[in-house]
Protein backbone atom coordinates (compact mmCIF):
# COMPACT_ATOMS: atom_id res chain seq x y z
CA UNK A 1 0.00 0.00 0.00
CA UNK A 2 1.07 3.89 -0.45
CA UNK A 3 1.84 6.19 2.23
CA UNK A 4 -1.26 7.73 3.35
CA UNK A 5 0.57 11.22 3.22
CA UNK A 6 0.97 11.00 -0.42
CA UNK A 7 -2.72 9.72 -0.58
CA UNK A 8 -5.71 12.25 -2.52
CA UNK A 9 -9.66 11.27 -2.11
CA UNK A 10 -11.29 9.03 -4.73
CA UNK A 11 -15.14 9.32 -4.66
CA UNK A 12 -18.50 7.49 -5.33
CA UNK A 13 -21.92 9.22 -5.29
CA UNK A 14 -24.24 6.34 -4.61
CA UNK A 15 -27.91 6.95 -4.29
CA UNK A 16 -27.68 9.44 -1.44
CA UNK A 17 -24.17 8.48 0.39
CA UNK A 18 -20.50 9.32 -1.10
CA UNK A 19 -18.12 6.27 -1.20
CA UNK A 20 -14.80 7.65 -0.60
CA UNK A 21 -10.94 6.02 -0.51
CA UNK A 22 -7.35 7.30 -0.02
CA UNK A 23 -5.87 6.50 -3.09
CA UNK A 24 -2.07 6.58 -4.71
CA UNK A 25 -2.63 9.76 -7.17
CA UNK A 26 -0.42 8.41 -10.00
CA UNK A 27 -1.77 5.20 -9.51
CA UNK A 28 -5.70 6.08 -9.26
CA UNK A 29 -5.08 7.85 -12.65
CA UNK A 30 -3.41 5.18 -14.21
CA UNK A 31 -6.23 2.47 -13.12
CA UNK A 32 -8.94 4.45 -13.90
CA UNK A 33 -7.86 5.23 -17.87
CA UNK A 34 -7.53 1.18 -18.34
CA UNK A 35 -3.69 0.27 -17.37
CA UNK A 36 -3.61 -2.95 -15.74
CA UNK A 37 -2.32 -2.21 -11.63
CA UNK A 38 -3.07 -4.25 -8.63
CA UNK A 39 -5.36 -2.47 -6.96
CA UNK A 40 -3.51 -3.18 -3.54
CA UNK A 41 -0.61 -1.39 -4.79
CA UNK A 42 -2.70 1.93 -5.16
CA UNK A 43 -5.01 2.10 -2.13
CA UNK A 44 -3.53 3.74 1.13
CA UNK A 45 -5.89 2.66 3.55
CA UNK A 46 -8.15 -0.78 3.26
CA UNK A 47 -10.96 0.87 4.82
CA UNK A 48 -13.84 2.96 2.09
CA UNK A 49 -15.35 6.09 4.18
CA UNK A 50 -18.53 8.68 4.02
CA UNK A 51 -15.91 11.44 4.88
CA UNK A 52 -12.38 10.02 4.27
CA UNK A 53 -10.89 13.04 5.82
CA UNK A 54 -13.01 12.67 9.44
CA UNK A 55 -12.49 9.32 9.76
CA UNK A 56 -16.06 8.34 8.93
CA UNK A 57 -16.22 4.61 8.07
CA UNK A 58 -18.93 2.86 6.35
CA UNK A 59 -20.45 0.02 7.61
CA UNK A 60 -20.22 -3.45 6.31
CA UNK A 61 -24.35 -3.87 5.51
CA UNK A 62 -24.23 -0.53 3.73
CA UNK A 63 -21.30 -1.70 1.45
CA UNK A 64 -23.26 -5.47 0.79
CA UNK A 65 -26.27 -3.35 0.04
CA UNK A 66 -24.89 -0.76 -1.69
CA UNK A 67 -22.18 -3.13 -3.76
CA UNK A 68 -23.50 -6.14 -3.33
CA UNK A 69 -20.06 -6.78 -1.72
CA UNK A 70 -17.89 -6.06 1.59
CA UNK A 71 -14.21 -6.44 -0.36
CA UNK A 72 -12.80 -3.16 0.11
CA UNK A 73 -10.14 -4.42 -2.80
CA UNK A 74 -13.39 -4.49 -5.40
CA UNK A 75 -15.76 -1.53 -3.97
CA UNK A 76 -12.02 0.69 -4.51
CA UNK A 77 -11.77 -0.26 -7.75
CA UNK A 78 -15.63 0.71 -8.50
CA UNK A 79 -15.22 3.78 -6.68
CA UNK A 80 -11.49 4.74 -8.88
CA UNK A 81 -13.20 3.64 -12.20
CA UNK A 82 -16.72 5.64 -11.87
CA UNK A 83 -16.11 8.40 -9.64
CA UNK A 84 -14.01 10.96 -9.26
CA UNK A 85 -10.49 11.75 -7.94
CA UNK A 86 -10.17 14.93 -5.50
CA UNK A 87 -7.03 17.02 -5.88
CA UNK A 88 -6.24 19.78 -2.95
CA UNK A 89 -5.02 22.90 -4.10
CA UNK A 90 -1.16 21.87 -2.73
CA UNK A 91 -1.54 17.86 -4.52
CA UNK A 92 -2.92 19.72 -7.65
CA UNK A 93 0.16 22.22 -7.46
CA UNK A 94 2.89 19.06 -7.20
CA UNK A 95 1.73 17.23 -9.39
CA UNK A 96 1.34 20.09 -12.30
CA UNK A 97 4.96 20.69 -11.50
CA UNK A 98 6.21 17.38 -11.72
CA UNK A 99 4.39 16.13 -14.51
CA UNK A 100 5.09 19.62 -16.56
CA UNK A 101 9.09 18.82 -15.19
CA UNK A 102 8.52 15.19 -17.01
CA UNK A 103 7.15 16.54 -20.15
CA UNK A 104 10.10 19.03 -20.69
CA UNK A 105 12.64 16.22 -19.85
CA UNK A 106 11.34 13.64 -22.28
CA UNK A 107 11.49 16.26 -24.72
CA UNK A 108 14.63 17.87 -23.99
CA UNK A 109 15.94 13.84 -24.07
CA UNK A 110 14.10 12.63 -27.16
CA UNK A 111 13.80 15.48 -29.11
CA UNK A 112 16.51 18.15 -31.87
CA UNK A 113 16.45 21.51 -33.65
CA UNK A 114 15.81 19.50 -37.66
CA UNK A 115 18.07 23.02 -38.36
CA UNK A 116 20.92 22.62 -36.96
CA UNK A 117 20.98 18.72 -35.57
CA UNK A 118 21.53 19.96 -31.70
CA UNK A 119 19.79 19.33 -28.71
CA UNK A 120 16.98 21.95 -27.65
CA UNK A 121 17.95 22.99 -23.72
CA UNK A 122 15.34 22.43 -21.57
CA UNK A 123 14.84 26.18 -20.48
CA UNK A 124 14.05 26.82 -24.20
CA UNK A 125 11.47 24.50 -24.07
CA UNK A 126 9.92 25.56 -21.09
CA UNK A 127 9.88 29.18 -22.85
CA UNK A 128 8.13 27.68 -26.12
CA UNK A 129 5.78 25.67 -24.29
CA UNK A 130 5.07 29.37 -21.99
CA UNK A 131 4.64 31.21 -25.32
CA UNK A 132 2.87 28.90 -27.08
CA UNK A 133 0.30 29.08 -23.55
CA UNK A 134 -0.07 25.20 -23.70
CA UNK A 135 -0.82 24.27 -20.07
CA UNK A 136 -0.39 20.87 -18.55
CA UNK A 137 -3.24 18.66 -17.41
CA UNK A 138 -2.31 16.84 -13.69
CA UNK A 139 -5.20 14.39 -14.66
CA UNK A 140 -3.59 13.24 -17.81
CA UNK A 141 -0.96 10.59 -18.82
CA UNK A 142 2.41 12.10 -19.15
CA UNK A 143 3.15 10.62 -22.47
CA UNK A 144 -0.55 12.38 -24.24
CA UNK A 145 0.78 15.71 -22.80
CA UNK A 146 4.04 15.16 -24.65
CA UNK A 147 2.45 14.61 -28.21
CA UNK A 148 0.46 17.98 -27.01
CA UNK A 149 3.21 19.85 -25.93
CA UNK A 150 5.29 19.01 -29.49
CA UNK A 151 2.21 20.07 -31.82
CA UNK A 152 1.89 23.15 -29.76
CA UNK A 153 5.42 24.65 -29.88
CA UNK A 154 7.08 23.47 -33.32
CA UNK A 155 4.97 26.77 -34.16
CA UNK A 156 7.28 28.59 -31.74
CA UNK A 157 10.68 26.61 -31.95
CA UNK A 158 11.95 24.15 -34.91
CA UNK A 159 12.11 20.76 -33.00
CA UNK A 160 11.15 17.26 -33.84
CA UNK A 161 11.58 13.84 -32.50
CA UNK A 162 14.39 12.29 -33.86
CA UNK A 163 17.40 9.40 -33.21
CA UNK A 164 21.33 10.45 -34.10
CA UNK A 165 23.97 8.09 -35.10
CA UNK A 166 27.64 9.22 -33.88
CA UNK A 167 30.77 7.73 -34.60
CA UNK A 168 32.90 7.22 -31.66
CA UNK A 169 36.63 6.08 -31.91
CA UNK A 170 38.12 5.06 -27.91
CA UNK A 171 41.87 4.69 -27.40
CA UNK A 172 43.08 1.07 -26.42
CA UNK A 173 44.07 2.70 -23.11
CA UNK A 174 40.00 3.20 -22.59
CA UNK A 175 38.43 0.90 -24.70
CA UNK A 176 37.70 -1.80 -22.60
CA UNK A 177 35.93 0.15 -19.75
CA UNK A 178 33.82 2.19 -22.66
CA UNK A 179 32.76 -0.09 -24.08
CA UNK A 180 30.18 -1.17 -21.54
CA UNK A 181 29.42 2.38 -20.33
CA UNK A 182 29.12 3.08 -24.03
CA UNK A 183 26.85 0.29 -25.04
CA UNK A 184 24.28 0.82 -22.20
CA UNK A 185 23.80 4.50 -23.15
CA UNK A 186 22.82 3.73 -27.09
CA UNK A 187 22.38 1.14 -29.36
CA UNK A 188 25.72 -0.12 -31.07
CA UNK A 189 25.01 -0.43 -35.04
CA UNK A 190 28.90 -1.06 -35.31
CA UNK A 191 31.14 -2.13 -33.19
CA UNK A 192 35.21 -2.92 -34.62
CA UNK A 193 37.80 -3.84 -32.08
CA UNK A 194 41.06 -2.83 -34.36
CA UNK A 195 44.12 -4.26 -34.58
CA UNK A 196 45.95 -1.59 -32.16
CA UNK A 197 43.40 -2.50 -29.35
CA UNK A 198 41.41 0.61 -29.94
CA UNK A 199 37.56 0.39 -30.41
CA UNK A 200 35.47 2.12 -32.91
CA UNK A 201 31.67 2.47 -32.71
CA UNK A 202 28.42 3.98 -34.24
CA UNK A 203 26.37 4.55 -31.40
CA UNK A 204 22.66 5.66 -32.51
CA UNK A 205 21.08 7.95 -29.48
CA UNK A 206 18.03 10.19 -28.86
CA UNK A 207 18.60 13.57 -30.53
CA UNK A 208 18.12 15.16 -27.64
CA UNK A 209 21.08 13.50 -25.43
CA UNK A 210 24.16 14.37 -27.54
CA UNK A 211 25.66 16.55 -25.28
CA UNK A 212 25.39 14.13 -22.16
CA UNK A 213 26.78 11.42 -24.69
CA UNK A 214 29.82 13.46 -25.12
CA UNK A 215 30.18 14.23 -21.72
CA UNK A 216 30.17 10.23 -20.95
CA UNK A 217 33.09 10.02 -23.79
CA UNK A 218 34.98 12.60 -22.17
CA UNK A 219 34.81 11.21 -18.56
CA UNK A 220 35.43 7.89 -19.68
CA UNK A 221 38.78 8.29 -21.95
CA UNK A 222 39.80 11.97 -20.45
CA UNK A 223 39.09 13.84 -23.44
CA UNK A 224 41.42 11.38 -25.32
CA UNK A 225 38.82 10.24 -28.35
CA UNK A 226 37.30 10.60 -31.61
CA UNK A 227 33.24 11.76 -31.93
CA UNK A 228 31.60 12.52 -35.47
CA UNK A 229 27.61 13.09 -35.86
CA UNK A 230 26.34 10.98 -39.15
Amino acid sequence: MVSLDESLIARLKKGKNHFEVFVDPDGAFAFKRGDNLNIEDIIAVESVFYDARQGDHVAESVLQSTFETTDVMEIAKQIILHGEIQLTKEQRKHILEEKTRQVISIIAQNAMNPQTRTPHPPARIERAMEEAKVHIDPLKAVDEQVTIVMKAIRPIIPIRFEEVDIVVKIPSDYASKAYGEISKFGTLLKNEWQNDGSWVAVVKIPAGLQNDFYGLVNHLTKGDAETKLL
